[in-house]
């Protein structure tokens, strides 16, 4: 039975390939999740006969549209939107929205079937659906973000709804595009419907710890990844790629658990501090004058920014890529082994490529996928829903609680179905093999649709 399961899931794989032509992080993202599958597959016979894999690798839906906008100069504009409402088998779609150059169809779809899984395995009722545009928001004024934004939701709004499709922000959408983007679905639909996207700002039914959910529930799963093994923060030394809300608030959350975040970066390089990065200066630096990780460097004595290069190369003892897709790669898994780092955390989505995945697992160093460890943010924003529904805004105390007890679960769940399989500590496999069959038998439940 094995040889047979080993053939279909490479069948599956090629007609991956073959439906999604030069989609390589879709590919990418299909590829980790079946290579975990065939020890299911072995078991239920059901998901062979019902093509259960297969309907779960293809999308409900696929929307890609034109958006054309005006700058404050006059100039007309043409970029292109995308929705992919990948799953609905366990609730709305929900995921974020990214505005940035590099998003295509393959980077959406990617994130989108990554969502699937790491939805499901938050245990809320939420689907898996992604969506964005190939707009930079980076340099624009208030006004064409706004115009950008208004033109977006003019045509993305027929597919949305509380009980429907449910976006959020990601790179390049934060709280004033998430303002723009719900005005512009209040104007056209003539509702106040709070539940219908997430990320809202406080006073409009936004909730509390939303801002610092990822990067606190990746703290917590690391946390918990260690208690596993008798061990805490304790004395550790860690690195954060990144320096946008995902790695601010995992410094913020890995001091209080007893670590000390040692080096953070952005796209012009990254700055090391052997006392600890300064949370104050660093959320002054990046929050609020949305200045160069250099900056950092310049009023801390104790910190100094290396230009380029990588942040992999400064030794650590957890490492944590919060950044973006494949930003870790063979090389620099490859250093981190050599310099004692023993965890690995995924606050991004697939920010470790397969080659290091594979040196991590060659190493002995627990590793922490992404759909498992940054789960936090859409775990959060289910529970903004939840506070929307219910016309209720909860304490910052109560929803952190309930934050962190989810991130928790995520990797009680991880781990006792890699030991269920066959597998024991192998968080990609339990993870994969959780949030599949979360998944799988909602799928079963409502038949071939």
């Amino acid at each position: 039975m094995g040889t047979d399961v080993t053939a279909v899931v490479e069948r599956i794989y090629g007609d991956v390939l073959r439906r999604n032509r030069g989609e390589t992080e879709f590919h990418q993202a299909v590829r980790e999740v079946l290579d975990s599958l065939a020890v299911v597959l072995a078991r239920h016979a059901e998901f062979l006969e019902m093509k259960t894999v297969e309907r779960i690798c293809e999308p409900e839906r696929q929307v890609v549209f034109r958006v054309p906008w005006q700058d404050d100069r006059g100039e007309v504009h043409i970029n292109r939107g995308f929705r992919v409402e990948f799953s609905s088998a366990l609730g709305p779609y929900k995921g974020g929205l990214r505005f940035h150059p590099s998003v295509d169809l393959g980077i959406v779809k990617f994130l989108g079937f990554e969502q699937v899984f790491k939805n499901a395995l938050t245990g809320m009722p939420i689907g898996g659906g992604k969506g964005g545009s190939d707009f930079d928001p980076k340099g624009r004024s208030d006004a064409e973000v706004m115009r950008f934004c208004q033109s977006f939701m003019t045509e993305l709004y027929r597919h949305l709804g509380e009980y429907t499709d449910v976006p959020a922000g990601d790179i390049g959408v934060g709280a004033r595009e998430i303002g723009y983007l719900f005005g512009q679905y209040k104007r056209i639909t003539n509702r106040h419907e709070s539940g219908v996207i997430t990320g809202k700002g406080l006073g409009w039914g936004g909730a509390l710890v939303r801002t610092e959910a990822t990067g606190y529930g990746a703290a917590f799963f690391a946390d918990a990844m260690m208690a596993a093994v008798g061990e805490s923060f304790d004395g550790k030394r860690v690195t954060i790629s990144g320096s946008g809300n995902v790695a601010v608030y995992g410094v913020e959350k890995v001091h209080q658990l007893g670590g000390t975040v040692v080096a953070c970066s952005d796209s012009s390089g990254h700055v090391v501090d052997e006392e600890g990065i300064d949370l104050d200066v660093l959320k002054q630096v990046k929050e609020v004058e949305r200045a160069r990780i250099a900056e950092y460097a310049e009023r801390v004595p104790s910190a100094s920014f290396v230009e380029g290069g990588s942040i992999w190369d400064v030794p650590c003892d957890v490492a944590v890529p919060s950044a973006t897709q494949n930003e870790l790669d063979g090389d620099a898994a490859a250093v981190l082994a050599r310099n004692g780092c023993r965890y690995v955390v995924e606050g991004a989505n697939m920010p470790s490529t397969p080659d290091a995945v594979r040196v991590f697992r060659e190493a002995g160093i627990a590793f922490a996928p992404g759909k498992a460890a940054n789960a936090g943010g859409v775990a959060t924003s289910a529970l903004e829903m939840q506070q929307n529904a219910s016309r209720d805004r909860w304490t910052f105390e109560h929803t952190e609680a309930r934050l962190e007890e989810i991130m928790r679960a995520i990797h009680a769940r991880c781990s006792e179905t890699a030991e269920e399989y066959g597998s024991p500590g192998d968080l990609v496999l339990g993870a994969n093999v959780a949030g599949f069959l979360e998944v799988a038998e909602a799928v079963h439940a409502h038949g071939l649709v």
